[in-house]
This record gives C-alpha cells, structure tokens and sequence, in this order.
C-alpha cells in the first residue's frame, strides 16, 4: 500500500488533545533550566536540558537559526482616540529587501495585519514614543489598500532621519504567540530571543534556541562539536492555523533566508558525520538548500534568477532529484555564488515537509512541543513517522510543558549516525 501524497494528507490526522494549562505562559528563569525529551530510535528518556552534550550523537554538526525577533507590533491611536493594532508582516516600498527596508528613513509602506481597525475609516492614526537616546518621535499611519486579509500601511515619522527599524525597537511591542494571550513585558525581551540571535527580521522567536545559555554553548565547543549558523526571518504564518481539511488548500508562507558560502563548506567537510537542527526553521533552512541546489542543477537557472524553493517543490520534483546527492546540491550552491560575486546565498522558502518527505541533510532535530493540526506537528511526523504520536503522549503524560516557552525534544530517528 503506498503512502499518501502530502496534498492529501487530513490536518485532523495530525492532532492530539492539548489542555490549555499545559501551554507554558512564562519562560523558566534559567533556559537550560527546561526538561529534555530525548526519542533514539524510538525509545524514549527523561532529561534536562542542561545535559544535552551528554546526548546528542557524537561529531554532531549543530545548525542555530541567528534571526533576531523584531518589536513589529504598533499599537497606534485613532484621533477619537481608540486603539489599533499593525503587526508588521512585510516590506513593500521602497524596499522588499528586509535589510534595506529596516534601513529605511523618513516613510515606508509595509503589509500588515490590522486589529481593532473597523472603527478606521480614514486618515492617520498616532503612535508617540521616546528614542533610544531621549527624543520624543511620532509615527504616522495611513491605510492604502485592504486585501487578502492583511492591508498595506503607508508609515511615515519623525524625526525623518530615524531608520525603520528604531522606530520598531522604540514604539513597537513583541509580537508574542496569540496562544499565550499576553501582552510583551520587558522580561520578554530578553527571554524572547536567543542568546546568539544577530540579524534583524523575525516577527517570531526560533523557540528551540530559547533553551541554550552561553555557558552551554561553550560546553558544546569544548565537549568537540561543531556549530554553524543560517538565517531564516520567522514570518507570521508561523501562528497561522491550517483551516484546510487537507494540506492541499494550504498555502505556505513565505519566509527569506539567508546562507553564507562558509557555512555551505562547513556542511560539506561535515559529511557524513550528523548533522542537528536547532529547531524547525533551521530544519527547513538546510532542506530547503538541498532543493535549491536541485533547482540550479536541473533546470540550469541562470546566475541572476531569484532563488526559491515552493511549497510542493520535493514531492514534484522527487524523480529529477534521484540522482544528486546532498553534496551536489551544496557545491551546486557554491558555485552559483562564485559565479555571481556573492558570500551569502539569498533566497525564499515555502517549503512544506510532511510525511512522505525524505531529508537529505539533516540527521536529527532540537525542537519544543508544537501545536495540534499545525505545519510544524507535520514536520515532526515527517520526522519521526507514527512514533511522533509516541512522544507526545509521553510528554503529556509525564508533565512536559508545551509550545514556545515550553519544553524541549531531541528528536533522533532510526537512520541516524551515531558518529562511533
């Protein structure tokens, strides 16, 4: 009997009963303070985080997602003085490059998701705040255009020659998961990003890297595993539910990532030994390299083509890919950075791994507990097979807490090496 397609799989397959005193609200004081749920080869164990060189497969590759979450909720007011909501999602002018667009000064327009807007009718509203450095600034909001349930959101301020993104870092919030029902506090913003976090653009946190402390990661370094890292800007469709019955009316988001030629060496003098994802955005930052490398083999891109991977893109193209391994996929990467001048690989990826998905660079993963009938659940799945369910009733039944300020697994299926 054979498996079905990914397009036809039943989100309602993928779930499991998660009690809403189960989702952590609060982060631990101490990251590595959390419990580890360890799955080798479908047998599970107990751990704490804190004790994570003492598990994972000797000569690991650790792969850390460095995005850094950005303050991309506004909460402007209305002349009559209500309040409205802009979440940040996107650029759109002058710049759709996320750098340059956080570069900004004087005026922008971005896609944003719009709360409490019914009451907005026309013109402006107002959002005061007070920089870095003591100024009293104003940020001016007007809508442009509504559609597909976001709405495009002219921004201009001043002082003009404040870039966009101290606009955010001094009047925004942090977009934390609606699940949680809270408000940002100021202990959010440190605990809402990871220790190594470094480029701008998130409007969500890599939740699995919330975990690691630098004293770990030194541990790590001295203990003889290796490190690297990849940039993927978690968008908001990370929250989004799938509302489908099954994943074929469910439209991926788009997300940029970022990969340097160092870090595409470093995975290639790596192999064979294991290679680790620090959570599900590193995950599908690594796959999404290898069906890159796919896309320039095969239909021999041109060198100035924009880089994307789609949403059914593996499962399409399986046949084609039969024959290149991971090795030519990465140098395939490399040479198309040769050829046009670049260090860092720019791309976008809406790829979806479900089951019936095969990995081709990552051996195992580092991730929390994700919510029921989601993407991420499906990735895990993918993963792990029918043991994934095994996990999650185990975490339920032995006091695990769930979701971003949760828990955390190390996820290791059977065909990992154990580097011996």
């Amino acid at each position: 009997m054979t498996s079905p397609h990914p397009r036809d799989l039943s989100i309602h397959d993928f779930t499991y009963p998660l009690p809403a005193d189960r989702i952590a609200p609060e982060p631990l004081p101490d990251r590595a303070a959390s419990r580890l749920l360890v799955s080798r080869h479908g047998q599970l164990s107990d751990k704490q985080f804190r004790d994570l060189s003492q598990e994972l497969p000797a000569g690991s590759l650790l792969i850390f997602n460095d995005t850094r979450v950005v303050r991309a909720r506004l909460l402007a007011r209305r002349p009559t003085g209500g309040q409205v909501e802009l979440f940040c999602l996107e650029p759109v002018a002058p710049h759709r490059s996320l750098e340059l667009a956080l570069q900004q000064t004087g005026q922008c327009t971005w896609r944003c998701l719009v709360g409490n807007g019914r009451r907005w009718k026309e013109g402006p509203v107002t959002l005061e705040f007070e920089t870095a450095d003591g100024q009293t600034a104003t940020l001016w909001a007007e809508r442009q255009a509504q559609e597909a349930g976001t709405a495009l959101i002219d921004f201009r301020w001043e002082p003009a020659s404040l870039p966009f993104a101290e606009v955010l870092r001094a009047g925004g919030h942090l977009p934390l998961p609606p699940y949680l029902g809270r408000t940002d506090t100021p202990a959010d913003a440190i605990r809402y990003q990871t220790v190594y976090a470094a480029a701008e653009g998130a409007v969500a946190a890599p939740t699995a890297g919330l975990h690691f402390t630098p004293e770990l990661l030194a541990e790590l370094r001295a203990k003889g595993f290796d490190i690297g890292h990849v940039t993927l800007h978690v968008g908001a469709g990370t929250f989004q539910p799938v509302k489908a019955d099954h994943m074929a009316g469910h439209p991926m988001h788009t997300e940029p990532i970022l990969v340097t030629a160092a870090l595409l060496r470093q995975l290639l003098a790596h192999r064979p030994l294991p290679v680790l994802a620090v959570g599900t955005t590193s995950l599908r930052t690594l796959e999404s390299l290898y069906w890159l490398g796919v896309g320039l083999l095969h239909a021999h891109q041109a060198d100035d083509t924009e880089l994307a991977v789609t949403q059914w893109q593996p499962y399409d193209m399986a046949a084609a890919a039969a024959s290149i391994s991971p090795g030519m996929a990465l140098e395939a990467l490399l040479h198309h950075l040769q050829a046009t001048g670049a260090d860092t690989l720019q791309a976008s990826t809406r790829l979806l791994i479900a089951p019936g998905y095969q990995f081709r660079l990552v051996d195992g993963l580092i991730t929390n507990f994700h919510q029921p009938e989601s993407t991420l659940l499906l990735l895990v799945a993918a993963l792990l097979g029918p043991g994934w369910r095994d996990v999650y009733e185990h975490a339920l039944s032995h006091g695990y807490r769930f979701l971003s300020y949760g828990d955390s697994s190390l996820l290791l299926p059977g065909t990992v090496m154990e580097g011996q």
